[in-house]
């Protein structure tokens, strides 16, 4: 019988907040996440360590934890040996998935990867960086970076750096050439435990809340009362992703009516059921949408 606990990876530094936050919306609560690298987590059957992101991978591919939360990136990196469960779409910044771009100054004359060949380049995505050189026949010398990779823009040829936004490279006074890899965050699992019918189902209980706690950030309920003679105008205005929960109230000339909505509609939305004849509207959060 297997052991009836899950070893589960959380990644410190930028996306920790993050990712504490998204469990939390997830129906997990994290305590001591910002004092112990071995914080609480309130379910007895899952014990947490806190690791860099970077080290993530490895650490699940070698059986040390069971499942753990990284970047592509990282996967990739390490050339880690394990199952993909699934893409986690959230990040320090956006939703949207980060990159890793081949990056040079302002005043620097290449324009392109080939006018790299014979050049050094820093990063800390060495391995990566490598393979996406070599894959277009382009000779370079590839350095690891120890941090303040921008800085080193001017000191070398060109640099590979982590970007959501772009705006610390422009605010470095730096020029984007290429992108290297796109990545997203990840929840991996090593492969002796994805066998285990237990983890395995634990496992994917936790990626359906998480994912259900990811869709639920761009959504809102929305509730109104409406005159059955108005139903029809109303449900033609509404936007929504099935049928709306139509139920009866005390007065038999109102409806209630129930939908989950995208949050960026929800301002211009709730005018335009006021003046087709909508009422007591409400609007409220949602911790989890699952489809």
């Amino acid at each position: 019988m297997s052991e009836q606990i899950l070893k589960l990876g959380i990644p410190t530094g930028s996306l920790q907040k993050a990712t504490i936050e998204l469990f939390g919306k997830a129906g997990f609560h994290i305590a001591d996440s910002e004092r112990s690298y071995l914080p609480h987590i309130d379910d007895e059957q899952i014990t947490l360590v806190m690791l860099r992101a970077q080290e993530m991978g490895r650490y699940v591919a070698d059986g040390v934890l069971d499942t753990g939360i990284t970047g592509y990136d990282w996967i990739m990196e390490n050339d880690c040996d394990v199952v993909d469960v699934c893409e986690l779409a959230y990040s320090k910044a956006t939703s949207n998935p980060a990159r890793w771009v081949l990056a040079v100054s302002d005043e620097s004359q290449v324009k392109s990867a080939k006018d790299l060949a014979g050049g050094i380049i820093a990063t800390e995505l060495v391995n990566v960086t490598r393979k996406y050189f070599a894959d277009k026949n382009i000779n370079v010398k590839v350095e690891f970076s120890w941090g303040a990779t921008e800085v080193k823009a001017r000191l070398v040829d060109a640099i590979v750096e982590l970007t959501e936004t772009g705006a610390s490279l422009r605010a470095n006074n730096l020029r984007i050439i290429d992108t290297v890899i796109t990545s997203t965050t990840r929840f991996i699992v090593n492969k002796q435990a994805w066998g285990d019918k237990f983890k395995r189902q634990k496992i994917e209980n936790i990626s359906i809340l998480l994912n259900a706690a990811i869709e639920a950030r761009s959504k809102v309920g929305l509730k109104m009362n409406i005159k059955k003679d108005n139903l029809e105008s109303i449900l033609k205005i509404l936007p929504a992703e099935k049928s709306p929960t139509i139920s009866s109230l005390v007065d038999s000339d109102y409806v209630a009516i129930e939908v989950i909505i995208d949050d960026k509609v929800d301002r211009s939305l709730v005018p335009a059921l006021k003046r087709a004849g909508a009422s007591g509207i409400i609007t409220y959060p949602l911790n989890k949408v699952i489809h």
